[in-house]
């Protein structure tokens, strides 16, 4: 971990020469969901291969862009396309954006993901908001020396997701006639899907929804200081006793999909959020 400190000085380097705000919040988009660029007010954009020690995205439909400007009245820095570990990156190499987004002032982590619903009371193209999360990743982004200057050593994770982000979320969902779930999250290794006996083990210990990411940046994040609020499409019911062979072109049609439901609840949490700036 020792590393990571010049290597995050020399790419915050790179894009403040690009944009030399102060960011307020950090997004990341995943499968499907890199349409809110579209409402940023573009000031600079960086394809992650120009910004030194960023990995590159080679997940499907992940653009791998870092997308810098206003949003809401907001400074954000936006992952168009995220990290994944089974693309074959450590996972402090996936991470490595959310310290940059915390190093250009982030002070707020909004991280969506497409994932399966296990709870058979969600259907495909709802939205579940993260309130807790299980690792079974098998790995962790803060194994090694402690860096003092990024985070403390135990960093506590009685609450990874603000939940004032939860029901500020939630009511806006229910303003806007959303279909939002509150649940927890359980991200895998991956790529393969799981089988029939893993879901109902996953299901047994107490998840909602199953994923390949988000918890690792999320720890980062919690590491480094910030809130976090999480985001989930269900793109796929994944239920034992009914489960059907995935479709990825199905997947991420139905993020395509929804996402206007996951731009709304996140442009409703920023404006909230320059509400309390003032």
């Amino acid at each position: 971990m020792l590393k990571l400190f010049r290597q995050i000085e020399e790419a915050v380097a790179t894009i403040r020469k690009q944009w030399p705000k102060t960011a307020h919040a950090g997004i990341i988009l995943g499968t499907g969901l890199g349409g809110l660029t579209e409402q940023i007010e573009v000031e600079a954009s960086l394809d992650y291969e120009d910004i030194p020690h960023f990995p590159r995205s080679t997940a499907t439909s992940h653009r791998g862009r870092l997308v810098c400007g206003m949003l809401e009245g907001l400074p954000v820095v936006a992952m168009e396309g995220r990290l994944h570990m089974y693309e074959g990156y450590s996972l402090q190499a996936i991470t490595l954006p959310v310290r940059i987004m915390r190093a250009l002032g982030a002070e707020l982590l909004v991280a969506s993901n497409a994932c399966g619903g296990m709870n058979p009371y969600y259907s495909c193209g709802d939205i579940m908001v993260i309130e807790d999360h299980i690792n079974l990743l098998g790995d962790n982004p803060l194994i090694g020396v402690n860096d003092d200057r990024l985070g403390p050593r135990f960093p506590d994770m009685c609450e990874p997701y603000d939940q004032r982000l939860v029901e500020r979320a939630l009511a806006i969902a229910r303003r806007e006639d959303i279909i939002a779930h509150k649940g927890v999250f359980v991200a895998v290794a991956g790529p393969n899907l799981e089988t029939r006996a893993e879901y109902r083990f996953l299901r047994m210990i107490g998840a909602d929804a199953v994923g390949m990411s988000t918890i690792p940046e999320v720890l980062v994040a919690i590491h480094a200081g910030m809130r976090v609020s999480g985001l989930s499409i269900i793109t796929d019911m994944c239920l034992a006793d009914a489960l059907k062979p995935a479709n990825v072109e199905e997947i991420i049609a139905t993020a395509n999909a929804a996402e206007p439901k996951l731009r709304t609840l996140v442009t409703g949490l920023l404006a909230a959020e320059a509400e309390n700036c003032q």
